[in-house]
């Protein structure tokens, strides 16, 4: 089986080229979604969570409130390295769990991991291979405070906070383009997945 990192910076089209890969065959883990897990009630890291940040961050459903969160760690380093610390375990160990999966029940297949800080937490030398969604800033921008409401200074805010996206690109070994259309974005996503198919087959 082979084991395939899928990053990008924000609002970088990560997303898309993850559904894409998975409409042709690949089994597509999202860090996003098992981050909601750990930190949903009963989850791993939700006591910890609510311990180191207080119980205001909680929604009367007990739900730890993310927005109100991510407020109070984003402009704050040692707060959100201290978040990362707490979060990043119970993740990669869920990550694991399910990449063993994919491998027990699908030997020659591949496992793409989708997750915006795979360099940055340095859980990218977890991959066989890289893939690097890119676009330009303004493009980044752009979708971000479409797609999230932000104000440009608050995507400006977060892009600063990740690696270059160059730098990721510098380091990927597959790079797709998702700054044209959706049918080029796909175009470039199938051919990646015709070369990952060649390798995990081998």
């Amino acid at each position: 089986m082979l084991r395939v990192g899928l990053t990008g910076g924000l609002a970088s089209g990560k997303s898309f080229v993850a559904r894409r890969l998975g409409e042709r065959g690949c089994h597509i883990i999202r860090a996003d979604d098992l981050g909601h897990a750990v930190m949903a009630p009963g989850g791993e890291a939700w006591g910890a969570v609510v311990a180191a940040f207080g119980n205001d961050i909680l929604k009367e459903n007990g739900e730890i409130d993310r927005r109100r969160l991510g407020e109070r760690v984003f402009n704050h380093p040692a707060r959100l390295a201290a978040l990362n610390a707490v979060m990043h375990p119970p993740i990669f160990r869920r990550q694991e769990q399910l990449v063993a999966q994919v491998a027990r029940e699908d030997p020659r297949g591949i496992a793409v991991v989708e997750a915006a800080i795979m360099f940055e937490s340095g859980s990218h030398g977890r991959y066989q291979k890289i893939i690097v969604a890119a676009c330009p800033e303004h493009m980044q921008l752009e979708r971000a405070m479409a797609r999230d409401g932000m104000t440009r200074e608050q995507a400006q805010a977060r892009l600063a906070r990740q690696l270059p996206l160059a730098e990721k690109v510098r380091r990927a070994d597959f790079v797709i383009d998702t700054s044209g259309s959706k049918e080029e974005t796909t175009r470039q996503t199938d051919a990646v997945f015709e070369s990952l198919r060649s390798i995990a087959t081998l």
